[in-house]
C-alpha cells in the first residue's frame, strides 16, 4: 500500500518507517482496505507545525497529538484517503507522562488518524465505544497494550 510518510520532525525518538507502515496497514486491513488500498501520507512534526494547523483547521492554539486530514479529491485509477499528521514533541511528551513506550504511543496516534480519514469519531459516547473497540483490537494485533485500559 503506498503510504507517504514525511519526517518533518527534530524530535530524537522517530521510529523506524517500516513500523509506522505496518501499523497503517494493519488499520487499513482491518477496515476492509483490500485488494486496492488508498494512497495514504503520514507525517511526523514539530510542535510548531502541529500548532498552525490545529489553529487553522480547529481554532486551537496549542500543538495536538494527531489530526487527520481527508482527502477532497479524484484522481482517476487510484483512491486518496488523506493525511495524518503526528507531533512528536506531544506524542513523546504524553508517553512519558502515561509511563508508556514511545512506539506503543505512536502505533495509537496512527490507528487512531487513520480512523478519523474513514470517519470514525469519538465526539459521542457511542460513538468513541466503537472507535475504541477497534484501535483496541488493532493495537492488540500489534502487541501493544490497551491505551484506555
Amino acid at each position: 500500500m503506498p503510504v507517504d510518510v514525511q519526517l518533518a520532525s527534530t524530535a530524537g525518538q522517530l521510529p523506524e518507517l517500516s513500523a509506522i507502515q505496518r501499523w497503517a496497514d494493519l488499520a487499513l486491513e482491518e477496515l476492509g482496505e483490500d485488494p486496492e488500498p488508498p494512497d495514504l501520507c503520514i507525517r511526523l512534526v514539530d510542535a510548531a507545525e502541529s500548532q498552525t494547523l490545529n489553529s487553522r483547521f480547529r481554532g486551537q492554539e496549542k500543538p495536538t497529538n494527531v489530526l487527520s486530514f481527508p482527502a477532497d479529491v479524484h484522481i482517476p485509477g487510484r483512491r486518496t484517503l488523506g493525511d495524518v499528521v503526528i507531533c512528536m514533541p506531544v506524542v513523546v511528551g504524553e508517553a512519558a507522562r502515561q509511563q508508556k513506550a514511545v512506539d506503543d504511543h505512536l502505533a495509537h496516534m496512527v490507528v487512531h488518524g487513520v480512523l478519523h480519514l474513514f470517519g470514525y469519531d469519538h465526539q459521542k459516547d457511542d460513538d468513541a465505544q466503537r472507535m475504541e473497540g477497534l484501535e483496541q483490537q488493532i493495537l492488540c494485533q500489534l502487541g501493544v497494550a490497551d491505551p484506555y485500559g
